[in-house]
């Protein structure tokens, strides 16, 4: 994974008009998993309500990465909207090639388009848990504020959804911690890692972004892509490029295990 700095200056206005939260511009650099053990302990405990309807039942708290269509499986993953300019371009590609997809959404998005939310959940997509504000420094922060993001944005999905549940948690930038993971996780949530970063982010054009996907899918079949956060003109292009592609490879479609 890599860290995303270009670009943010939209979620910098959002988050500074709605919730006050300076967000910190910061540079790509190499993704380092975090290690997979978590320390002991009780289970953190929820803020605020997740969900009408009760918990859900707890997941692995390792970030994932595998498809549950297999070897030759991928994950096409959709990041920081909905956005009214770019959510249904990219849901019109997905319907015209069959494909599904998981999309991880700011609480904000969220509660600002709810519309979409329900048309990406009537699609057949999953949803997908990115914090309240997209702070890619959340990791450096209090467990407070960590709950806060990851929980206040849970709950803004499932509202927005009309009561369906994001089943994963994607820090963003990968700003995972341990305490981040096994709270996501006792909520249903697994973590959500990728190992195909497009970089479709600071927009190096559609041709850049499909060659990129070409060489490092054998990294692994999770590959990220933004409908939010800018123009994403391009992303909608190599999308339309990189699924029909990936069906002559033989490749099939899926979503990260859990």
């Amino acid at each position: 994974m890599a860290r995303h700095g270009g670009g943010r200056g939209w979620y910098g206005k959002v988050v500074g008009a709605a919730l006050g939260v300076t967000v910190l511009a910061v540079g790509a650099s190499v993704w380092t998993a975090q290690a997979d053990s978590v320390g002991g302990g009780a289970t953190p405990r929820a803020s605020a309500p997740a969900t009408p309807g009760g918990a859900a039942k707890p997941v692995d708290i390792s970030i994932a990465h595998a498809s549950d269509a297999g070897p030759r499986g991928v994950n096409i993953t959709i990041d920081d909207g909905p956005d009214p300019a770019w959510t249904p371009q990219v849901l019109d590609l997905l319907d015209e090639y069959g494909v599904k997809a998981t999309f991880c959404m700011t609480g904000l998005q969220a509660e600002a388009h709810p519309d979409l939310v329900k048309d990406v959940v009537a699609a057949g997509h999953r949803l997908c848990d990115h914090t309240v504000s997209h702070d890619t420094t959340m990791d450096k922060k209090s467990e407070a504020y960590q709950s806060k993001e990851i929980l206040d944005a849970e709950r803004m999905i499932i509202k927005a959804s009309g009561g369906v549940r994001p089943v994963y948690y994607r820090a963003p930038g990968g700003a995972f911690t341990p305490y981040s993971r096994k709270l996501a996780a006792s909520h249903g949530m697994r973590p959500l890692g990728w190992n195909v970063d497009t970089k479709d982010f600071e927009r190096p054009g559609a041709d850049a972004i499909v060659a990129t996907v070409k060489r490092e899918l054998p990294n692994g079949p999770t590959i990220l892509f933004h409908d939010a956060g800018g123009d994403r003109t391009q992303t909608v292009e190599a999308l339309r490029q990189v699924l029909p592609w990936l069906k002559e490879q033989g490749h099939t479609f899926g979503f990260p295990v859990r």
